[in-house]
């Protein structure tokens, strides 16, 4: 792994080319004339067409290179890339129990070649046992249901990045914060205690019984969690299930919570701390000008999309 002193040079002139502001002027703007202004920019340099999709994807694949790159230790390497391999085999799981085509379920590869993972599905060959283990477990379940599936291996992610990061102290933190966030929401996306809990996953801070005051009215909630640090996402699931929407706040703040972190520390950034900083800034302005140009081609209004966008 390279150099933090030399990584971080790299990324203050990478920094001159994040979109920053400008995604907020992009909401006020025409379909077209977002394309532009990317264009202009540089956003989506070597993209095969000048579409809002073409563009995102050739920024995830430069990205990617910048991570493989640049990572300052396989720690950050594991972090950023390997829930692209539970994703990618969580997706070619469910295909498998319901005989479809998992391509369009796919993400970019992460540290593993999505052709081994689909041979490893298949029988073919075996994997290390953090991600073979949950690809046996759901193969080998009968009448599984799709939110099963998905918290197997939200669990194994979890416990393996939980383990991978004991040493580093931020990224252990993010990975208990992500954990926690997982079983609030599916907490209040359940429904019932007893289903909520066999959707658990581990890493976090939070145990079952922590969680089971979530189950609870609104006045208990907020007390029990009135000191937590998640009292503020907390708020956001109260407010979309007292309004009977969906949690699709919760889920952006669950998304964007990473970026946050380091927004808010950003000038006690040092060593290996500012590639992270990058990275998830970068991530979520690529994900904001995806939302951005699928919802102007939506015909959506700025105040509408601006709702929309993750961390800015």
């Amino acid at each position: 792994m390279l150099d933090p002193i030399y990584t971080n040079g790299v990324i203050a002139v990478k920094e001159r080319g994040l979109l920053g502001e400008k995604l907020l002027r992009f909401t006020e703007m025409t379909a077209e004339e977002v394309l532009r202004a990317l264009a202009e920019a540089g956003f989506g340099s070597g993209a095969e067409e000048r579409t809002g999709e073409a563009l995102c994807e050739a920024e995830e694949r430069a990205l990617d290179n910048f991570i493989r790159e640049y990572a300052p230790s396989k720690t950050e390497l594991i972090y950023l890339l390997s829930p692209r391999d539970f994703h990618n085999a969580k997706a070619l799981c469910k295909a498998q129990i319901l005989h479809t085509d998992a391509q369009n379920m796919l993400a970019p590869e992460g540290l593993i070649a999505v052709a081994e993972l689909a041979s490893a599905v298949s029988g073919q060959n075996t994997l290390p046992p953090y991600i073979g283990m949950p690809i046996s477990e759901v193969l080998s379940r009968a009448d599984i249901t799709g939110a099963e599936v998905g918290a197997v291996f939200d669990g194994a992610l979890c416990k393996y990045l939980s383990a991978c990061c004991k040493f580093s102290p931020v990224l252990k933190k993010l990975a208990a914060g992500r954990a926690d966030r997982l079983n609030i929401l599916t907490s209040f996306r359940s429904g019932g205690e007893e289903f909520a809990q066999k959707l658990y996953v581990g890493g976090g801070k939070l145990k079952p019984g922590d969680l089971s005051v979530l189950f609870g009215d609104e006045d208990e909630i907020l007390t029990a969690y009135k000191k937590s640090p998640y009292l503020g996402f907390i708020r956001l699931c109260l407010s979309a299930k007292n309004r009977g929407l969906p949690f699709t706040a919760a889920e952006r703040a669950l998304e964007s919570f990473e970026a946050e972190y380091f927004v808010q520390k950003k000038y006690e950034l040092e060593g290996k701390l500012p590639f992270l900083y990058y990275v998830f800034r970068r991530r979520a302005e690529i994900q904001n000008v995806r939302i951005i140009t699928v919802c102007l081609n939506a015909g959506l209004n700025a105040q509408s999309i601006k709702e929309r966008l993750r961390a800015v």
